[in-house]
């Protein structure tokens, strides 16, 4: 996918660069005890403005981007979902085993991502420790996730919102599918500054809304009356939906796969690295030197966030379950349920609702429920927004080393567009193109169908057949999205397992050659390796054990009892669609049939090296540029010409 070689003249003068290192260029090498700001002076590389963002998010907007993004609508749904399917017993197992596995995965993130906090960090550490093909296909995977998910949070709001009126065509298509969307994308065209307190702001807010919920739960569960049937989930804890499963156990699994949904967003501050904002280096002798050490300290933003995000998560689900479990009755017809089953015991109901307000308005009065779907809606959009972010990120990321140029095909030089920022480094490219790109989806809910061939037909088709149904074919799009990201997990942990086994065999070469930052098994004083990960390798294979399993067996356990297509495509076609692309790459790039091979040292050195000058060619000091005075706010001067340009018209 790319055009031009990446040569190290197109760099932003910040190669892999530490005392004694050995730099190669037009087939010459240079060593030198200050080869940083030698190789600088040679070479007078000047940074590529138009391929790099501005690096000022701090470590408290990474933090609150991902909470954003991972306490999102499958918080206050996903857990009555589980408690319909497998009982209480279940709830807990489901958030605390999903939340164990993205914890190793993250841990296997965080590790590479304090040593490269490249652009598109997820898909170049495949593409560099696994197959170059196989990244590119997690590149565009993740890309997906993210940019159909924010289209399906759309139409979630939507939903949330007709809990206060009736569905109306005009209000849904031209408030909540066209307005919020456009609202969504004017935010994210901000400057990362502005934007990063934006996410701040609403961050804390759904925090504080969580908490409220969290206290009133509490209360409602206290005060409560105790012999009915809400309890129930307590008495027998191992209840199930008998109509989804034969059994517990395949409840408990079906559950897994529910809740990998809510763990969605905990590696995005992978995605945020590109922005991030480097910590102070106090011991630097010489501007350069700081400067060095501050790019290589951008790991130090993202760490906290990458580390404790899916901890965080873990608890707040576990325990959002438990108090849900206290005051809703498992066997509710108002609970979300399977969409593709029946329920002759529930008859025509329709009124699916999250059980925190089922809880309010039983416990409370329709005042605190419609506070709770206030929450709700808030919830949604302010997902949807970080998920744009993330799919704009990772776009541009995917894009922003391809060259184009009057002597390369079509393609590239598309992509070589949308690997732009504009003059302010904001992404404007990438953004538009991930925020449209799924942004139909939403509007095919506007189709309602014809009555006048009988009613049960009608409600059928209401209910949506696994085929043609249109309800059935965005639920299939959202699921594809978190099964995507799991295919994304499993990568990262590969890719990592054979980064790990690659420096441990080949530790003394890199040690001669004093490669810095991937000395992880030296006891040295002076070790320069930013962060060692909790019980490696063991975690990482673990965590990619878990993500198989889930990916080719737990996800397909909805089938045993009977074949159903919207389960088979929720879970399988994502998969199958990955493993046609990276084949179809293959071919198309005349890729080589086998992984990359580290067992030469020569070779692995190179990739290391590789990768350390792609991680200083992305940053730039932001304290010696100018430009861009006020890019967090371009948008607005842009709108106040357009406003004038119109007025002197009329």
């Amino acid at each position: 996918m790319q055009g031009r070689p990446y040569e190290l003249g197109d760099l932003s003068g910040r190669p892999d660069l530490s005392p004694a290192s050995v730099v190669s260029r037009n087939n010459e090498t240079y060593e030198d005890t200050h080869a940083y700001e030698a190789l600088r002076t040679l070479i007078q590389a000047k940074p590529r403005t138009r391929r790099m963002t501005h690096r000022k998010l701090l470590p408290i907007h990474v933090f609150m981007i991902t909470v954003n993004a991972t306490l999102g609508t499958g918080l206050y749904w996903r857990g009555g979902q589980i408690l319909e399917l497998g009982g209480f017993l279940a709830v807990i197992l489901s958030f605390l085993l999903l939340g164990i596995l993205s914890w190793a995965v993250t841990q296997c993130i965080t590790e590479l991502l304090c040593i490269w906090p490249v652009p598109g960090a997820l898909a170049v550490f495949v593409r560099n420790f696994v197959d170059p093909e196989l990244g590119i296909t997690v590149g565009i995977a993740y890309w997906f996730t993210y940019s159909v998910s924010f289209a399906a949070l759309i139409a979630s709001s939507a939903a949330e919102v007709h809990y206060w009126t009736e569905k109306n065509v005009g209000v849904d298509a031209g408030v909540l599918y066209l307005l919020v969307p456009i609202i969504l994308i004017i935010i994210n065209s901000f400057g990362i500054e502005l934007y990063g307190w934006f996410e701040v702001v609403t961050g804390t807010i759904k925090l504080l809304f969580l908490l409220i919920i969290i206290i009133a739960m509490l209360v409602f569960a206290i005060r409560g009356p105790q012999d009915t049937n809400e309890n129930q989930g307590w008495k027998q804890p191992t209840l199930y939906d008998s109509t989804a499963a034969e059994g517990w156990v395949p409840a408990l699994l079906m559950c897994l796969s529910t809740a990998t949904f809510a763990y969605v967003g905990v590696e995005i501050p992978a995605a945020a690295a590109l922005e991030a904002k480097p910590t102070k280096s106090q011991h630097a002798s010489t501007s350069v030197a700081q400067e060095r050490n501050e790019a290589s300290n951008i790991g130090e933003t993202i760490r906290f966030s990458s580390k404790w995000v899916s901890v965080f998560a873990c608890a707040v689900y576990t325990l959002s379950g438990i108090l849900v479990s206290l005051s809703v009755d498992p066997t509710d017809c108002q609970l979300p349920r399977l969409g593709w089953l029946d329920y002759p015991q529930c008859g025509n109901q329709t009124n699916v609702q999250s059980p925190f307000i089922l809880v309010a308005k039983a416990r409370g009065n329709s005042s605190i429920a419609s506070a709770f779907n206030v929450f709700l809606v808030f919830t949604a959009l302010s997902c949807a927004n970080t998920n744009l972010y993330v799919a704009s990120r990772t776009l541009f990321g995917l894009t922003n080393q391809v060259d184009g140029g009057t002597d390369q095909r079509w393609y590239l030089n598309v992509l070589a567009w949308l690997g732009q920022t504009n003059n302010y480094r904001v992404p404007m490219r990438a953004m538009t193109v991930s925020a449209f790109a799924f942004i139909w989806v939403p509007f095919l809910q506007l189709y309602s169908p014809s009555t006048k061939a009988g009613a049960v037909e009608a409600d059928r088709s209401q209910k949506g057949d696994a085929t043609v149904g249109i309800n059935t074919f965005v639920s299939i799009l959202a699921e594809m999205g978190s099964v995507g990201v799991l295919v994304v997990w499993a990568c990262e942990c590969w890719a990592f397992i054979r980064f790990y086994h690659c420096i441990n065999k080949h530790q003394s070469e890199l040690n001669e050659h004093m490669v810095p930052r991937v000395r992880r098994f030296s006891d040295e004083d002076n070790n320069d390796y930013p962060y060692i990960s909790n019980g490696q390798p063991v975690t990482a294979y673990l965590g990619l054990a878990a993500c198989l399993l889930i990916l080719l067996v737990i996800n397909g356990v909805a089938l045993w009892k009977e074949f159903h297509a919207e389960p088979f495509l929720s879970s399988y076609l994502i998969v199958i669609i990955f493993v046609v692309l990276w084949a179809v790459l293959k071919v198309w790039m005349h890729g080589r049939w086998a992984l990359v091979d580290l067992s030469n040292p020569d070779d692995v050195i190179k990739i290391i090296r590789g990768l350390h000058e792609f991680s200083f060619a992305g940053f730039h000091n932001e304290s010696q540029s100018d430009s861009g005075r006020g890019s967090s706010l371009w948008p607005l001067p842009l709108l106040t010409k357009l406003i004038s340009r119109r007025e002197r018209r009329v």
